[in-house]
C-alpha cells in the first residue's frame, strides 16, 4: 500500500519512485527470463474419435520426436472432457482439446485469451439425436431429452428443432452426464437422447432404437480443435510446432492405407475403449483434415465465420458467454484475415492459422 500511496502523493520523494522503477524493471526481467526459459509444457485430452491421433502420438513417441526437435518436453494427460477443461481454464495445461463452442464458453467467457492452433475435425455424424419406439424427429416434440445441458449436445438438439420449425420449448430437457447417458437410456423411461461417440455408438446397439437427426446435417459447425492459452503460445511457437508437426505425421501414418495404418487404428481403438471395426466406423462420421492444406482451406473459409455466429447466439440465448453478458457481442472472436465477431476491443478466442500454414508449406 505504501508504494500505491506514494504514486497518489504529489510531494513523493524521487527515491521511492526510482526505488518502484527498479523493482519493477526486475520483476521484469524475471518474467522475461522465465519465458525465455520455459521448456516443460502441459497438453489435456480426452476420449473422442477425432482426438485419438494424439494419445497415439504420445504413446509411439512421434509426440516426443517434435518435442526433442524444438527442444521442449511435453506432458500429455487424459482427463474427463469438462474437467480437461476446467483446469485449462484454470491455468493447470497449457494446451487442450475441445470444441469451438466450449473453448467461446468456457475458457474465452472465463477471460482466458484462447487461440485455436489447429481444427483438427468436424463432426460428420459423430453426435445424434435418437429416439426410442418412434423413427420420425418430429415425434419428439412433448418428450424428455436427456443430453448433457448446455454442451454441444444441447446446442445440436436446438439445431435439429428449428430445421423441423419446433423450438426447446416443444420438448423438456433433462442434464445426464456423458458418462452416464448410455445407462439411461436402457431404463424404460428415458425415450429420447442427445449424445456423441463413442456413447451414441453403444446406445445405437440398443433395440427400438432410432437415429432420428445428426451432425451430418449440420456439416462445418461442431468443431473439434486444439485450444492454447493465446500468451503461451506467442511466447513459445515452439510449443504449437511441435503438437502441430506430431498430428500431421501421425494422420499421415493411419491413413496410409498399409499394415502401419491399421497397427495405429488398432492402438487408437483400443485407447477410446472399441475395437478397429468399432473405430473406423466412428471416422466414417468424423471429418478430419488430414493434411495441413486442408486444414488452412477450412480454416480460412466464410463458413466458419457464420457457423460461428450461430454457436454464439446461442451461447448467448443460454447464458453461456460470463455472467451480466449484455449482448451476443460482448466476447471478441477473431478469423484469419482480421475479420471478427463480437467486440474487436475484447478478443478472447482466435482462430490463429499461423502455424498450419508453416505446416501447409512444409516449413516446421
Amino acid at each position: 500500500m505504501s508504494v500505491l500511496h506514494s504514486f497518489k502523493r504529489l510531494g513523493a520523494a524521487r527515491s521511492a519512485c526510482a526505488g518502484l522503477f527498479a523493482v519493477l524493471m526486475l520483476l521484469t526481467t524475471n518474467l522475461s527470463q522465465a519465458a525465455e526459459t520455459k521448456k516443460d509444457f502441459s497438453f489435456a485430452w480426452s476420449v473422442y474419435a477425432g482426438w485419438m491421433p494424439w494419445p497415439y502420438a504420445d504413446q509411439s513417441g512421434i509426440l516426443k520426436k517434435w518435442a526433442d526437435k524444438y527442444g521442449i518436453t511435453i506432458k500429455v494427460q487424459q482427463l474427463d472432457y469438462i474437467e480437461s477443461i476446467n483446469q485449462y481454464t484454470a491455468g493447470k495445461f497449457d494446451a487442450c482439446l475441445m470444441t469451438n463452442m466450449d473453448a467461446l464458453t468456457i475458457p474465452a467467457a472465463g477471460g482466458i485469451d484462447t487461440s485455436i492452433v489447429i481444427v483438427g475435425d468436424y463432426s460428420n455424424g459423430n453426435d445424434g439425436l435418437t429416439l426410442k419406439g418412434k423413427k420420425s424427429l418430429s415425434d419428439i416434440k412433448g418428450q424428455k431429452v436427456n443430453l448433457v445441458e448446455l454442451s454441444v449436445s444441447h446446442y445440436f438438439l436446438a439445431r435439429a428443432l428449428d430445421s423441423i420449425g419446433l423450438a426447446e420449448k416443444d420438448v423438456t430437457v433433462v442434464n445426464t452426464s456423458d458418462a452416464d447417458i448410455v445407462a439411461a437410456w436402457t431404463t424404460p423411461g428415458v425415450t429420447a437422447a442427445a449424445s456423441w461417440n463413442p456413447q451414441l455408438a453403444e446406445i445405437m446397439k440398443q433395440e427400438d432404437t432410432h437415429l432420428v437427426f445428426d451432425s451430418s446435417k449440420i456439416p462445418g459447425e461442431i468443431l473439434d480443435v486444439l485450444a492454447i492459452n493465446t500468451a503461451t503460445l506467442k511466447a513459445h511457437p515452439e510449443f504449437a510446432k511441435a503438437l502441430a508437426g506430431a498430428w500431421f505425421e501421425t494422420l499421415a501414418l493411419m491413413s496410409a492405407g498399409d499394415a502401419r495404418a491399421i497397427e495405429a487404428k488398432t492402438a487408437m481403438a483400443k485407447l477410446s475403449g472399441t475395437d478397429l471395426a468399432g473405430y473406423e466406423a466412428q471416422l466414417k462420421t468424423t471429418r478430419l483434415f488430414l493434411t495441413g492444406k486442408e486444414t488452412l482451406e477450412f480454416t480460412t473459409a466464410p463458413a466458419l465465420v457464420a457457423s460461428n455466429d450461430l454457436v454464439r447466439q446461442f451461447s448467448f440465448d443460454h447464458g453461456l458467454l460470463g455472467q451480466g453478458a449484455t449482448s451476443v457481442d460482448v466476447i471478441g472472436i477473431e478469423f484469419p484475415g482480421g475479420k471478427t465477431l463480437g467486440d474487436p476491443k475484447n478478443i478472447k478466442l482466435r482462430f490463429d492459422t499461423s502455424i498450419v500454414e508453416m505446416a501447409a508449406n512444409g516449413e516446421l
